[in-house]
């Protein structure tokens, strides 16, 4: 029984959001029955629909891996959107002036590398402030947000004319392959090779957390930071390593958009994932599994909510996304009560 109460706060969460979307469809004079089923519908009835759901779930799972090492660590990194427009833009940026200079495949790993590790660095910076002088990591990584925004927007426009900052267009040698080239119903669907790099990423996550010494260490510290640091673990060391990890993890969002779709790096493209990241962590439990499936929801939410846009408000989606984190949240402290209480 307690090993299944886990599943209670997520389930309960998805719930609790479609009913509460029930009462807002009917509100507009909409049957709620209609609606989802045009919404089940237009998302899982072809397979189109299946890789545009793949698609948006995959930068997710890049985000909410990221936000998830840190809070395995005590940290709440609210900096993945900053995270990742920084490594994106810098993989566009490197892609782009290597592009005339070498081989495609070459161009594509060396764009993808420093991407990542602009991503690590920059995320590594509020880890170090917290190591060193005890700062807190949400207010750093919240104005880090702003700070990369800022850069990239001075760096960008002094680089690249255009109305908003946009890298030039990478050669196709130098792009991810999508999938429809193997699978043609998913043809016109920009799902590509990256999918299958989010799922490496799940196993490496998972690997690193519950079968290496550092993954041990990064535990402990996040449920008791005095008892690891008893236990000779160096907790400082750990912060910066997490939130350098953290960070490269939400780098990666830029090989699905700019080394697997779009070819080129463009102004806020994130549209939020850095932070939508956060509500896949807290509904997936923080378990690379629980985050793929958390994935697939908000992403089949995000194109079942351009399926139905014609029938009900475009803010639906927003309404049960909202619910949908805070009821993961209330549920999951009520079960987190009981455990204890009945421990």
């Amino acid at each position: 029984m307690k090993r299944l109460l886990p599943l209670v706060p997520p389930l309960f969460a998805v719930v609790a959001a479609l009913a509460v979307g029930a009462l807002f469809i009917l509100a507009v004079g909409q049957d709620p029955l209609t609606v989802y089923g045009a919404m089940a519908s237009g998302v899982f009835g072809s397979a189109y629909g299946w890789g545009q759901v793949l698609f948006k779930a995959t930068p997710l799972v890049f985000t909410g891996l990221a936000v998830a090492l840190g809070f395995r660590a005590g940290l709440f990194n609210i900096g993945a959107e900053g995270q990742a427009l920084m490594g994106s833009f810098v993989m566009g940026a490197v892609g782009a002036w290597l592009a005339p200079r070498a081989p495609g495949v070459v161009v594509m790993l060396v764009a993808a590398v420093a991407g990542v590790a602009t991503g690590a660095a920059y995320a590594a910076i509020p880890g170090v402030l917290k190591a060193r002088f005890g700062a807190h990591e949400v207010i750093n990584t919240i104005m880090l947000n702003f700070v990369a925004a800022a850069l990239i927007n001075y760096f960008g426009h002094a680089a690249y004319v255009h109305e908003t900052v946009h890298t030039p267009e990478l050669p196709p040698g130098a792009m991810l392959a999508r999938l429809g080239a193997w699978w043609p119903p998913l043809a016109g669907s920009p799902v590509n090779l990256s999918l299958f790099l989010a799922a490496l990423a799940c196993v490496a996550v998972g690997l690193l957390l519950w079968r290496t010494p550092f993954g041990y260490e990064l535990r402990a510290t996040g449920m008791n930071p005095g008892a690891a640091e008893y236990g000779g673990t160096r907790v400082p060391a750990v912060w910066v390593k997490a939130m350098a990890l953290s960070g490269a993890l939400s780098a990666l969002v830029g090989v699905n958009f700019v080394l697997g779709y779009k070819g080129y790096f463009e102004s806020n493209f994130t549209s939020g994932v850095g932070f939508l990241g956060i509500a896949v962590a807290l509904l997936g439990r923080t378990h690379p599994l629980g985050i793929v499936i958390a994935a697939l929801f908000f992403g089949a939410l995000s194109q079942g909510g351009l399926v139905i846009n014609s029938m009900v408000p475009k803010e639906l989606v927003d309404i049960l996304q909202a619910i949908v984190i805070l009821m993961a949240i209330v549920s999951h402290e009520t079960v987190e009560r009981w455990l204890r209480r009945h421990a």
